[in-house]
């Protein structure tokens, strides 16, 4: 040959390789496509599912699928041992498995977790870290491995391992592909347990939510029978006595009917909790209301030299209501006003039609209130006064059976305070009759 052949000899050898090259970098695309699509596939199945075992099962068998290899496992840090233990692997029962603590010091796994970096172990019988006992437990031999961290931000939480690469060795591109599957399972497993520890805390409170009604309902039927027998003979003492003996048995008489009405606190409570309280409804007249509620408690704001005005209304303020339970509503706000207004101060009530509603209002001259509690005022056994130091007595349930009452009604309740020593105003609003 001469020279000229030797230069169209190389050409030819330089444009077969080219095409060489075009032809294997397409078919390197497409993979890359094909790993590409399966992995955003794999990411939607992993957000639509919540349940662990389905998770981790659909994650080992992607990276099985992916990696062409004939097992995959998924290793998750045991907080309270600190060891690594199996969370699912393919043909294997992941229960069994569990039982098998992996060490983090003597174990590929462990080192994957510890250096937080992948390994690519192609020969795993040279490998003196490789922890035998799982593939003896489960009658299967490991010949290379591939191991990558699972992350959330920068904390490892687990470790996702594929085993015996079915045709030649683990690659660097493999290492990615695990590397970003292990990046979505820690996710997926995360969001799965924060589910389940939600769910077992929802579960909680529940039952201590049971266990509150169920108290509320024993407490209540055990002290109304002492509790009536006190009532009883307290009566009789008044009625009798005569002296310092009567204000004594008055004082006895006082603090029964304040338990008696704590008792029918609790029970209202609970009614409305439970949903068994029923409405009778027949147009009333608010003002009406008001008028019979402020008889009531009229005594108790005489003792503190408090006035108790109710205001004229030119007109009737109708609406369709169980009487007896709004007359239940204004007396536990007029009793909370009552017992936050100082002596000699001034309480006022009114009725009106505003806005195309029925509107009632209690205004005292009080405390007031912070603007942080205008809400929280109305749930259960909620305090504004520290429980420690607070100089007003009741159990917090007055506002929210008021609340819980108002509601059943159809209608609202909330409160308007310009702030601690500027009083405040509670409004009712319900429909028109």
């Amino acid at each position: 040959q001469d020279n000229s052949g030797a230069v169209v000899n190389a050409a030819i050898l330089g444009y077969t390789r080219a095409v060489m090259g075009q032809i294997i970098s397409e078919k390197e695309h497409s993979r890359e496509v094909a790993t590409l699509a399966r992995l955003v596939e794999v990411s939607a199945t992993l957000n639509s599912t919540l349940d662990s075992e389905l998770l981790l099962q659909h994650i080992i068998e992607t990276a099985a699928e992916l990696l062409d290899a004939e097992a995959a496992s998924i290793l998750l840090m045991d907080e309270q041992t600190h060891e690594l233990r199996f969370a699912a692997a393919t043909g294997s029962d992941p229960r069994e498995l569990a039982k098998i603590p992996v060490p983090l010091d003597s174990s590929i796994a462990g080192a994957v977790f510890r250096d937080n970096k992948p390994l690519n172990i192609p020969d795993l019988s040279k490998d003196p870290r490789h922890f035998r006992k799982v593939g003896e437990a489960i009658k299967f031999e490991g010949h290379s491995l591939l191991g990558v961290p699972m992350r959330i931000k920068d904390r490892v939480t687990g470790v996702l391992e594929a085993l015996n690469k079915r045709n030649g060795a683990f690659t660097d591109e493999d290492a990615r592909t695990l590397g970003i599957l292990a990046s979505q399972a820690a996710v997926a497993i995360n969001n799965a347990r924060l589910l389940e520890e939600l769910r077992k805390a929802y579960e909680e409170l529940g039952k201590l939510d049971k266990t509150k009604s169920d108290f509320i309902a024993l407490a209540s039927h055990e002290l109304r029978t002492p509790l009536g027998v006190i009532l009883g003979f307290a009566t009789i003492l008044r009625e009798d006595a005569q002296g310092e003996a009567s204000d004594y048995a008055r004082a006895v008489l006082d603090s029964a009917v304040h338990m008696r009405n704590l008792i029918e606190d609790m029970t209202n409570l609970r009614y409305l909790e439970m949903g068994r309280l029923t409405l009778t409804r027949e147009p009333i007249d608010f003002w009406q209301v008001l008028s019979e509620a402020r008889a009531d408690l009229l005594q108790l704001a005489e003792a503190k030299s408090q006035a108790l005005i109710l205001e004229e209304t030119n007109a009737p303020v109708r609406v369709r209501a169980d009487k007896s339970k709004m007359i239940l509503v204004m007396t536990n706000l007029l009793t909370n006003a009552i017992r936050f207004t100082p002596e000699r101060g001034e309480i006022r009530l009114r009725a009106m039609v505003k806005a195309g509603e029925a509107w009632a209002q209690v205004q005292d001259n009080g405390p007031g209130v912070p603007a942080d509690h205008l809400e929280s005022i109305f749930e259960q056994f909620h305090q504004v006064e520290d429980h420690m130091t607070r100089r007003h007595g009741g159990l917090g349930l007055g506002l929210s059976i008021v609340r819980g009452m108002v509601e059943l009604h159809e209608g609202r309740v909330w409160c308007d305070s310009a702030g601690p020593g500027h009083g405040s105003t509670f409004t009712i609003a319900l429909p028109l009759a």
